[in-house]
């Protein structure tokens, strides 16, 4: 495979996430971004993240038309790797990491193509469309029609040009996938919501991402946040991620959704579906409608 290199320097503003990068990365160069090669991340701001973190831009590259996905090993991994041994009593030997230490491309200049990304530059996303890619800042308006597949989106989502991504009805949340559920991303939502309440025109659930994610959730009690702020605390699976099963989203209905994907019928028919990171997506249960997770009074703008 040919490999593209994305690397993001600079340091991430306050409240956006790993899933604004892949989403900024998605609308800034669309989905076929990664048509035929291998997607490696990295740079400083890619150093600094957690293995959760890095899991969620890897779980996205698909959504970018990479073949595959990939962080460099690191001590970050190392020491992942050797928690995650050490629960079932394994250690790890200094020989296995030596050899996945010689896994590291230590020339740029051996890839195929490199996209530099500034990280100081992105806010925090959402989609409004029908794919990954047709995203926009939260302080940004809908972008102008360009094509025939822009005007089919608008159709489909209800929306038109120049309409602000506050203002859209927001009715169901899904804080869940494989995408961004795992336990650092429940705390990130705790976080946002202890102390408040769901609004009351929004049906809002959280499904954690594993059994694990579950189990350490409930040991420290994030799921009585949940549950105090009006969330459902739901069993490990996909549950609304997709429209194969009964927790479907209803028709012409809006949905903040943690998840990778948001085409046409996705969540369920005619559903509509706004991709964001965990912590805007437990701010528009809060309030109704997405906003400004930036603004330290983003709570006060309920309905």
């Amino acid at each position: 495979m040919k490999t593209k290199n994305i690397k993001v320097t600079g340091e991430l503003s306050h409240k956006v996430y790993a899933k604004d990068i892949i989403l900024y990365i998605l609308s800034k160069y669309g989905v076929s971004v990664g048509s035929g090669y291998a997607i490696e991340f990295f740079g400083e701001t890619i150093e600094k993240m957690s293995m959760d973190e890095r899991m969620t831009l890897c779980n996205m590259s698909i959504e970018a038309g990479a073949k595959v996905g990939l962080v460099k090993p690191d001590e970050v991994t190392f020491e992942y790797v050797k928690e995650q041994l050490k629960k079932n009593n394994k250690d790890i030997s200094t020989t296995r990491i030596s050899d996945w230490c010689s896994l590291y491309t230590d020339d740029e200049s051996a890839f195929d193509k490199i996209i530099h990304i500034d990280a100081t530059k992105i806010k925090p996303q959402v989609t409004w469309g029908t794919n990954p890619g047709m995203g926009i800042a939260i302080d940004e308006n809908l972008p102008h029609i360009i094509d025939d597949n822009y005007k089919k989106a608008y159709d489909y989502m209800g929306l038109a040009p120049n309409d602000k991504i506050t203002k859209i009805p927001i009715k169901h949340v899904f804080i869940g996938s494989c995408t961004n559920s795992r336990y650092s991303d429940l705390e990130i939502v705790a976080e946002i919501v202890k102390g408040k309440k769901v609004n009351e025109n929004v049906s809002a659930v959280i499904v954690p991402g594993s059994k694990m994610a579950m189990k350490e959730a409930e040991a420290n009690g994030l799921d009585k946040i949940f549950l105090d702020a009006g969330f459902e605390w739901r069993e490990p699976g996909c549950s609304s991620c997709l429209g194969m099963n009964p927790d479907l989203i209803p028709e012409y209905e809006h949905c903040a959704s943690t998840s990778n994907r948001n085409f046409e019928g996705r969540q369920g028919k005619n559903s509509r579906t706004h991709l964001a990171s965990p912590a805007m997506a437990a701010a528009a249960a809060i309030v109704g409608h997405f906003v400004d997770i930036r603004n330290e009074n983003w709570h006060e703008e309920a309905k």
